[in-house]
Order: structure tokens, then C-alpha cells, then sequence
């Protein structure tokens, strides 16, 4: 795989009809641990995740993935813009992203959710001016669902630097999500 990867990011777009098979079930996993995070009702499945991650992916000129860690790193990074662009779009004040949706039946629902997903985006933002490397661990790990052992070896940095980075970053997001 990673030498299809290596292909890829030297222009040679043949290698995605072989690459598309061996890399499928695992953004369907990364895709489906983050729709499990999300509120029920969620109206993307994993399935248009993974496409519309797939095609961001592909659009981009010249790929430069160092190993398949780093591309699922990429990938993971690529489905999180999608899930924030679209709670920012269901917070829209011109499709009433302010008000609670009421369904058919005579419970309410409160989309808190999507407000969640943005303000979490915005805080990693914030990371990643203060410190990109803990971001970027963050989003390997908890988007990608990477252990600190991949993160290592993507990175080329000892696992326990990986865990002593991605702790500090947790207290730092805590701390910045706080009420």
C-alpha cells in the first residue's frame, strides 16, 4: 500500500483503482467511529463520508503520503472538515440552525450535536496555532482512531512522546471546552 501511495503522489493516478479496494474498509471504520460520536438522526451515513472524503482525497494534485499511517492520518483530518462544514451548515441561521427541530412525533429533539462538532473544530484550530504536532496527534488519534504506536511510526516519533503529547493535548482541550 505504500508503495501505491508513493505512485500516487508522483502523479500516476492508475494506482487508484488498486488502492481504492485495499484502503475502503478502513475510512469506512474511521467513518463510522466518528457518525457514533454524532447525535441519532445524523443525516450522513458513512458510506457518503468515506465518498466525499474519497473525492477530496483523489482531487488533490500531488499527494505527498510518507506510509498508509500517514495517508489514514490525511484521511481522518479530510473527514472531519466534512462533518464540521456540515454542522456549520445545519447551524445556518437561514435553514433555522438556531431553532430545535421538532420531528413527527411529540418529543423534541435539541441539536446541541452540531455545536459540539464546531466548537471542538474551532478549539483544535486554536491547538494547531499554539502547538500543530499535538493537533495533529489529536486528530490521528481520536478521528483516525490511531494508537500511539501508528502515530509513531508516521511521524517518526517514540510512542511515549506520541501518549506524553496527546495527554497534554487532552488537558489542553478540556481546558479550552470548559463551560
Amino acid at each position: 500500500m505504500t508503495a501505491l501511495l508513493r505512485q500516487l503522489g508522483k502523479g500516476d493516478r492508475t494506482v487508484l483503482d488498486e488502492l481504492v479496494p485495499l484502503v475502503y474498509h478502513e475510512l469506512h471504520q474511521i467513518a463510522e467511529a466518528y457518525l457514533r460520536r454524532e447525535a441519532q438522526g445524523h443525516t450522513l451515513q458513512p458510506t457518503s463520508l468515506i465518498h466525499e472524503a474519497y473525492l477530496r482525497l483523489v482531487e488533490q494534485s500531488h499527494p505527498d503520503y510518507t506510509s498508509r499511517a500517514h495517508f489514514y492520518g490525511v484521511a481522518a483530518r479530510v473527514m472531519r472538515q466534512i462533518l464540521v462544514d456540515h454542522a456549520r451548515s445545519r447551524q445556518a441561521l437561514k435553514r433555522g440552525g438556531e431553532e430545535a427541530n421538532v420531528p413527527l412525533s411529540d418529543t423534541l429533539e435539541f441539536p446541541g450535536r452540531p455545536v459540539l462538532v464546531v466548537a471542538l473544530d474551532e478549539a483544535l484550530d486554536r491547538l494547531n496555532a499554539v502547538d500543530r504536532r499535538k493537533a495533529e496527534f489529536v486528530e490521528m488519534r481520536f478521528f483516525a482512531g490511531m494508537t500511539a504506536e501508528e502515530i509513531s511510526e508516521c511521524s517518526d516519533i517514540p510512542p511515549y512522546t506520541v501518549r506524553r503529547e496527546l495527554r497534554l493535548a487532552q488537558a489542553w482541550l478540556h481546558k479550552e471546552l470548559a463551560p
